[in-house]
């Protein structure tokens, strides 16, 4: 660990203008890249006292040991060179994407003599033009081949192009008048540039006007009797919509906008991007970034956008960029995206219409993203043999945690306090072994709970408990036994929690048993008698695990807390009703299904319940309104 005073610039040294700056370890790698509005200011930030810096910070600032700086002269020349950087050194502490595979394009070589038109992934080359991406390879090859219907344009490889011809005659497609056979010279250059043009405009989005104008000239060549011609015309104008029907219609209008949608949890941002042109989806995408930063949701959002336009001749900003959070300097996202097009674009959160119907979709598509790579995650036996060997590393344990639990506490200004506690086996959840307590001890705080939880998980011999009616269930409600004591034990919190767990177990003679906290704010792992927490990689699977792990529990804790709850809100105004009983109470619950429509009852309402007549459908309803009648009394 390094002593980042040790490498602090002196404050006098560091220009006050925008730049970009870059944070290298004592090899030299470069670990972090940033930009700042104002390099002194932000950089001598790095350098205040590691206990207020965010564990992410500290732990980059503590493994650099040197930092350098570029001045820039405004902050988009700052923005499009930190994001240079980034491609470039690839650092550890800088966002990672994730499922950021490459995309298919239709790329269209125009710079060649006789430009090809070719299905590709990487959009690398210099002088062809790239529309998409596309979600799928299959879908843009059979609009291809619709398009080249229209457009006969060539999709041969150049060796095939030259072959052909050297020998004079033209290949299959060429016979079938799915190409216009440049290599024979049946086209002259000047006309198979203007199919190739046109071709290119309709890809961008211009597509109603080949439509109008191939019906009109097929409506034409009817009427003159040319059937023949008026057939090859109506084959080109349903190969036109055919190719049209994979690009959803969206807009009335020719909106020319990208819709940026993001789906996020503590770990992970998913994003999901639809080109819309002309009013239609013309190309999709989603991948998923990892945080790896100290950065708000918009300057992840940033991120984002920085990935997504990073080769503008690849994707071209379109006049929107349409957000679902807002990014945190839209203006300067705005002003660069504007240098990248060549004409202005507006950066912002659309608010009503089809912009906002399309952005709730993208959103929607962004939680399939981020749910789809988990389930990928979860189930690679690899990734999940990773974070456990990566736990018992970081946790210095004899042999990887096959068998996890984890309690969390829930509660509500200390009533109804329940906790729950989950089972993980070889990173996968074991919800048979699932528990749901109730909390016994009388005004019992979090640390009390804690303490009461593992003393009746653990103490009774051999580790072994059965469930007590209602009060300890599992999740199928069958009363199996635990088969064996957990490696690791995770509480949801900090040190407190993790000391009250810690001391219980050794009250009950389990004190071998590894036991640490995972606190939510700043994902810390807090070890009994360590004043530092342990920062995990936010990268790493071993933190990824440990968050679904407690995430499972906290899901579980609120919903057993949920329904303690509705059943007390139900039964206390119900309970100091003369004559009522269980049966004709739960009669009442469910005829009316809740306290709500009770009270919006009239007395001759409550008597259509079983087994209530007119004097207790009086008691019940005087009961339901006894706050009100006190209110006007007051």
């Amino acid at each position: 660990m390094t002593d980042p005073a040790s490498y602090r610039p002196a404050p006098g040294a560091i220009p006050t203008e925008p730049g970009v700056y870059r944070f290298r370890d004592a090899s030299g790698r470069v670990i972090y890249v940033g930009k700042a509005r104002n390099l002194r200011s932000r950089l001598s930030s790095y350098f205040a006292a590691l206990d207020g810096l965010h564990p992410r910070t500290r732990s980059m600032v503590t493994s650099a040991s040197s930092v350098d700086w570029v001045v820039v002269r405004t902050e988009v020349e700052a923005l499009s060179l930190e994001y240079s950087w980034i491609k470039e050194h690839d650092p550890r502490f800088n966002v990672k994407y994730r499922d950021d595979k490459s995309y298919p394009y239709l790329a269209v070589t125009v710079s060649d003599e006789y430009p090809r038109a070719a299905v590709v992934r990487e959009a690398k080359r210099k002088g062809s033009r790239y529309f998409g991406p596309y979600a799928h390879a299959w879908a843009i090859r059979e609009t291809l081949d619709q398009l080249v219907r229209v457009f006969p344009v060539r999709t041969c490889r150049d060796g095939v192009f030259r072959r052909a011809a050297q020998v004079g005659r033209p290949c299959l497609l060429g016979y079938i008048d799915k190409c216009s056979a440049p290599c024979v010279d049946r086209v002259t250059p000047e006309d198979y540039r203007t199919l190739v043009d046109d071709l290119c405009t309709f890809l961008d989005g211009n597509t109603d006007s080949f439509i109008r104008g191939v019906e009109q000239r097929m409506r034409s060549a009817a009427d003159a009797q040319d059937y023949e011609e008026a057939a090859r015309l109506r084959d080109r104008w349903q190969a036109l919509s055919r190719a049209l029907e994979r690009n959803t219609v969206v807009f009335d209008d020719a909106t020319d906008a990208d819709v940026i949608g993001v789906f996020e949890d503590d770990l992970q941002m998913a994003v999901q991007v639809f080109h819309v042109r002309e009013g239609r989806i013309v190309g999709e995408r989603g991948f998923v970034l990892e945080k790896a930063e100290d950065l708000t949701r918009g300057g992840y959002v940033e991120r984002a956008v920085q990935r997504i336009y990073s080769d503008a001749d690849v994707v071209r900003p379109p006049r929107e960029v349409l957000t679902s959070v807002a990014v945190d300097d839209p203006s300067t996202v705005a002003e660069w995206l504007t240098g990248l097009r060549g004409a202005k674009v507006a950066v912002r959160i659309p608010q009503r219409g089809d912009k906002r119907a399309l952005m709730s979709t993208a959103v929607e598509n962004a939680q399939n993203v981020l749910r789809l790579h988990t389930a990928r995650r979860v189930g690679d036996l690899t990734t999940r043999s990773l974070a456990l060997q990566e736990l018992q590393d970081a946790l210095g344990l004899s042999e990887p945690p096959l068998r996890i639990e984890c309690i969390d506490v829930s509660t509500l200004q200390g009533q109804d306090t329940v906790a729950s506690l989950v089972v993980f086996e070889d990173g996968l959840p074991r919800k048979s072994d699932y528990r749901s307590y109730v909390i016994r001890t009388p005004g019992a705080d979090d640390l009390a709970s804690v303490a009461e939880v593992v003393r009746r998980r653990f103490g009774r011999a051999s580790a072994v408990e059965r469930p007590e009616s209602d009060s300890e269930a599992t999740e199928t409600g069958s009363p199996t036994r635990f088969a064996y004591p957990p490696s690791l034990l995770v509480i949801d919190g900090g040190a407190p929690q993790v000391r009250a767990a810690q001391d219980e177990l050794m009250a009950t003679g389990v004190g071998d048993l590894m036991v640490i906290g995972l606190a939510k704010r700043l994902e810390e792992v807090w070890l009994p008698g360590d004043e530092d927490p342990v920062i995990l990689p936010r990268t790493s699977e071993a933190l990824y695990l440990l968050q679904r792990i407690r995430d499972e529990a906290h899901r579980r804790a609120i919903g057993h807390h949920r329904q303690r709850r509705g059943r007390r809100s139900t039964a206390s105004v119900l309970d100091d009703v003369p004559g009522l009983g269980k049966t004709r109470a739960t009669a009442l619950r469910r005829h009316f299904g809740s306290v709500r429509a009770m009270r919006a009852a009239s007395i001759e309402q409550l008597q259509e319940a079983p087994g209530i007549g007119p004097s207790l459908a009086a008691a019940i309803h005087a009961a339901l309104h006894a706050g009100e009648a006190d209110g006007h009394a007051g």
